[in-house]
């Protein structure tokens, strides 16, 4: 989008329409300069927290590296989430990261394999079981299916050739797209609780 020039004693408004400051209400603008003036303020704050995260990342990465060097061993635990404690154990900082999981077309093969698995025990069945199958496979409006109500079917102790192939099709359906790093904050209180030091506005 262009941007346009505003002539001195003009003002733009929603239109996109150049109106003379005079014309223009003392409340709307006041208005306008205090909603500039947070936002411009908002935008500092954004840049600010965008270089503390990839100051965070840098430094984290460094430790850990020179820690496992020094010591020869490696701090990552499962899947590379890796908690710093500080030395009075007050604070921890916790690198995380989130998987991003998906299904490829298997996990329609599974469902086939469920949904005859439910008809032959549609006699006497747990309709609990039922409706927990129902569920596993409902879509959102984006059409994904969760992921966590998927896999919670393999938790179930089912003794059926039919329905263990199912769930080994549910497993080799599993393919991770892509992976993203958080950085989380703590502060113990109490004995050995630690509540999260929020970077997010909405819950400061």
């Amino acid at each position: 989008m262009e941007q346009i020039t505003i002539p001195e004693g003009y003002m733009q408004n929603a239109q996109g329409h150049l109106v003379p400051t005079e014309l223009v209400k003392p409340i709307d603008q006041m208005r306008h300069n205090l909603v500039l003036e947070l936002v411009l303020g908002a935008k500092a704050v954004r840049d600010q927290l965008a270089d503390f995260k990839d100051q965070v990342f840098k430094d984290f990465s460094a430790f850990v590296t020179l820690s496992a060097e020094q010591y020869d061993v490696a701090l990552g635990g499962k899947k590379g989430n890796v908690t710093l404690f500080s030395y009075d154990g007050k604070y921890k900082v916790q690198l995380a990261i989130s998987e991003n999981i998906v299904f490829d077309e298997r996990l329609q093969a599974a469902k086939a394999l469920i949904d005859e698995c439910i008809s032959e025990w549609s006699v006497g069945s747990d309709p609990k079981i039922q409706v927990l199958v129902q569920d596993a496979f409902k879509t959102d409006k984006e059409g994904n299916i969760n992921t966590g109500r998927v896999l919670g079917l393999r938790r179930l102790d089912i003794k059926d050739d039919k329905w263990k192939r199912a769930m080994d099709a549910i497993g080799e359906s599993l393919q991770v797209v892509g992976s993203k790093q958080y950085i989380r904050f703590y502060e113990r209180v109490g004995e050995d609780k630690y509540m999260p030091i929020s970077l997010d506005i909405a819950a400061i």
